[in-house]
C-alpha cells in the first residue's frame, strides 16, 4: 500500500486506550466526534463519584478544592493554545456557542449599517449562520471567499477582497470536510492589514496540530472538547482580552454578576461575565484529562500519523476508478469521497454493515457541497487509535460497494 512506510514511521497504536472501540470496528468519524480514552472517562467518573461540588461558591473544603481544580482546567486550556493568561478562556458548550457569543456580544454590537464581514466557501454552517443573524440586525454585508483547484482558502483572493470595510473575517482553521489546512498567520495579517478583527474556528485543528494563538495573532478561536477527545458539552472561546472587556454579557444569571438591585445590576469581568449559572464543571476536568492526553502522545507525532493515514487511503481509494477524491493531498486526517453513481449514504451504510463507520451526507455545510458539486460526500476521518487496518477495511468496504451497485 503506498505511504505504508510513513505510517510505520510514526506508529501510534492507541486502540487500546479506548474502551468504545471493539476489536474489528474501524471507527473513521472522528471528525464528528472522538473516541474517549480510558483516562478521560475515569476522569470524569472521579469528579462525580468522589470530588464533585459546586465552584465559586462553596465555603467548604470540598467546594473550594473544585474551584480550583475548575480554574486549573482553565489554565491549562490557555497554556495548550498559547494565550498568555486564562482570564481569555471562557468556557462554553462547544464552538457553535463560542461563535454565537462573539456574533451576539461582539459583531452585533460593534459593526454598523455599510461594514462587511468576510467567510468562505468551504465554513461549516456553525461559521455562517451566526454570522448572517448578526448581518442582519446590524444591516451589515457578507462576502465569500472562494477556494483554490486544490480546495484550500483562497488567501490570494482574500488579499484582493479585503476592504476597509470588512470588520470582521471568520476562517475555518482546518475544513471539516476537506482537511485542508488554512494558513492562518497570513490570514491574520490579511485581516489586520485592514483593521478588521478576525475568529478561527478551531474545531478540526487543535486535535491535530498544535495551535498558537499569540503566534498566529487572531482575536478570537473556539473549539470543542467532544473532538478533542474530551466530553460534550464543552467548549472553549479564546478572545483577546481588550475585546471580551468591551462585549455585554451573553446570558443572565448567577456567576455572571458584579452586583444585583432592581435599580440596576453590574458585571464581572471576563471570563466570568460570560459563564452564566452553574457551568460544566466536571466538563472542564474531563477536558483537561485529555488535553493531557493528547499532550502526552504529542501533537506532532498525532499530526504525522494522522497525515500519513490520509496519504494511504487517498493512495488507496484513488486506486478505485469509480471513486472521486476530494481535497488536498496533504489534508489534516480527513479524507472525503465520492463513488460515482452511489449515493454517500448507500456507501455509509454498506460500510457499516463490514463494521466501518464513516460520515455520509453534507457535513454541515451545504455552501462547500453546491462548489463541489455534489449533494453530499462520505468521509472517513482519521485520529490516534487508527491503524493501516482501518484503510484496508474500508478500501475493502468501498469494493464492495462498487461491486454491489455494478
Amino acid at each position: 500500500m503506498a505511504g505504508a512506510d510513513a505510517v510505520s514511521e510514526s506508529p501510534l497504536d492507541r486502540v487500546a486506550d479506548f474502551p468504545a472501540i471493539p476489536a474489528g470496528w474501524a471507527y473513521l468519524d472522528t471528525a464528528a466526534t472522538a473516541q474517549k480514552p480510558q483516562v478521560v472517562i475515569d476522569a470524569i467518573a472521579r469528579a462525580y463519584g468522589e470530588t464533585y461540588a459546586t465552584v465559586h461558591r462553596g465555603v467548604y473544603q470540598r467546594s473550594a478544592d473544585m474551584t480550583v481544580a475548575y480554574e486549573a482546567a482553565r489554565a491549562k486550556v490557555a497554556r495548550f493554545i498559547g494565550a498568555t493568561t486564562s482570564d481569555e478562556i471562557v468556557f462554553v458548550r462547544g464552538a457553535t456557542e463560542g461563535i454565537n457569543l462573539v456574533a451576539q456580544c461582539w459583531a452585533a454590537t460593534q459593526l454598523k449599517s455599510g461594514d462587511r464581514i468576510l467567510l468562505s466557501m468551504l465554513e461549516h454552517h456553525s461559521n455562517i449562520v451566526p454570522w448572517q443573524m448578526a448581518a442582519e440586525r446590524v444591516g451589515a454585508a457578507i462576502d465569500v471567499l472562494p477556494l483554490t483547484a486544490d480546495h484550500r482558502i483562497d488567501l490570494d483572493a482574500m488579499e484582493r477582497i479585503l476592504t476597509p470595510q470588512h470588520k470582521l473575517v471568520a476562517l475555518a482553521h482546518v475544513s471539516n470536510v476537506l482537511g485542508s489546512v488554512l494558513d492562518a498567520k497570513r490570514a491574520t495579517d490579511l485581516a489586520h492589514g485592514v483593521g478588521a478583527k478576525i475568529l478561527l474556528d478551531g474545531c478540526q485543528a487543535v486535535p491535530r496540530i498544535a495551535v498558537d494563538v499569540a503566534a498566529i495573532g487572531c482575536d478570537f478561536y473556539v473549539f470543542s472538547g467532544h473532538k478533542l477527545y474530551g466530553p460534550t458539552g464543552i467548549g472553549v472561546l479564546w478572545g483577546r482580552g481588550e475585546f471580551l472587556a468591551q462585549m455585554p454579557p451573553y446570558q443572565g444569571g448567577g456567576s455572571m454578576i458584579d452586583r444585583v438591585t432592581f435599580a440596576k445590576t453590574t458585571y464581572a469581568p471576563p471570563p466570568g461575565r460570560f459563564e452564566a449559572g452553574t457551568p460544566h464543571i466536571v466538563g472542564a476536568l474531563g477536558l483537561a484529562a485529555a488535553i493531557d492526553y493528547v499532550e502526552g502522545i504529542g501533537l506532532d507525532r498525532i499530526h504525522a500519523h494522522e497525515t500519513a493515514l490520509v496519504r494511504d487511503a487517498r493512495a488507496a481509494l484513488a486506486s478505485l476508478n469509480s471513486v472521486r477524491l476530494f481535497g488536498p493531498e496533504d489534508s489534516a486526517g480527513i479524507v472525503s469521497f465520492a463513488v460515482e453513481g452511489v449515493h454517500p449514504h448507500d456507501v455509509g451504510t454498506i460500510l457499516d454493515e463490514g463494521r466501518v463507520a464513516i460520515r455520509a451526507g453534507h457535513h454541515c455545510a451545504q455552501p462547500l457541497m453546491e462548489v463541489l458539486g455534489v449533494d453530499a460526500t462520505a468521509r472517513a476521518s482519521f485520529a490516534v487509535y487508527n491503524g493501516p487496518q482501518d484503510i484496508e477495511a474500508l478500501v475493502k468496504g468501498v469494493e464492495r460497494v462498487t461491486r454491489i451497485f455494478g
